[in-house]
């Protein structure tokens, strides 16, 4: 366990939080005395199982579309329900990955669910959550740190164009929640070795992306968690409307 307990009495919501760097921020943040809502999609067992980790007192698994009015709005009101009426941290977090199109391979279905997840879902999100969100509250987007990559391959078109619109939501309601004294900030992991991430690429290519960085290795789950946990804390007072690039120093 971690040694301070900073976020005991706290409530958080993440979504797609029942694998890779969701679940290691739902551990680290109940690990920090946060009770956590774990949000997830379609597979119930890893979700059970985190909650099994951390403790039913202290974790519920909700199974909800994050990118669905409808099931956003059920999300919200189980997790009021659950966490006594208020939501202190908020960290959107389930997305999908790049399509593996470029612009003319592109289709309509493909634009429309990428954008429904990576979009609309946290901007209702946002919208139905941040009235039950105390003042001193935090709201933590997700972006990536290929938005400010040169290099990025046309097949990353879409997912970037959605992270491009994370990070402008997240300087626009940092100014409007803010008056409400919430805190909103965004996080933009490098390559981070889960095994979404890891799956399909040769030992050959993630040594070389791993050399991109100063460290000379791919970042872990638990590298952003604990970057999320001093975001979300209560030491996090001044820093607002930030992308803040958890990548090691890949990209600067």
């Amino acid at each position: 366990m971690a040694a301070s307990r900073s976020l005991i009495g706290k409530v958080a919501l993440i979504t797609g939080a029942s694998q890779g760097i969701g679940a290691a921020t739902a551990l680290h943040l109940a690990q920090l005395g946060a009770k956590v809502v774990i949000n997830y999609s379609s597979n119930t067992k890893p979700a059970e199982e985190l909650v099994q980790k951390i403790g039913s007192n202290n974790a519920i698994a909700i199974k909800a579309n994050a990118g669905n009015l409808k099931d956003i709005e059920r999300l919200v009101d189980e997790t009021l329900k659950w966490g006594g009426g208020k939501i202190d941290i908020l960290i959107p977090n389930a997305a999908a990955g790049a399509t593996g199109k470029g612009l003319e391979a592109t289709s309509e279905e493909d634009f429309d669910s990428v954008v429904g997840l990576n979009v609309k879902g946290p901007y209702f999100l946002v919208q139905k959550a941040a009235p039950h969100m105390p003042s001193g509250a935090h709201i933590l987007l997700v972006s990536t740190s290929l938005t400010g990559l040169s290099q990025i391959m046309p097949n990353y078109l879409l997912y970037v164009t959605t992270k491009g619109a994370i990070e402008q939501m997240t300087r626009v309601l940092a100014k409007d929640l803010g008056r409400k004294g919430i805190v909103v900030n965004a996080i933009a992991p490098g390559p981070t070795a889960t095994a979404l991430f890891l799956d399909g690429k040769s030992e050959e290519l993630i040594k070389t992306m791993a050399a991109w960085n100063p460290f000379n290795r791919l970042g872990t789950p638990e590298d952003i968690a604990r970057t999320v946990g001093w975001l979300v804390g209560p030491d996090n007072t001044w820093v607002q409307g930030q992308v803040i690039k958890a990548n090691g120093g890949m990209q600067l």
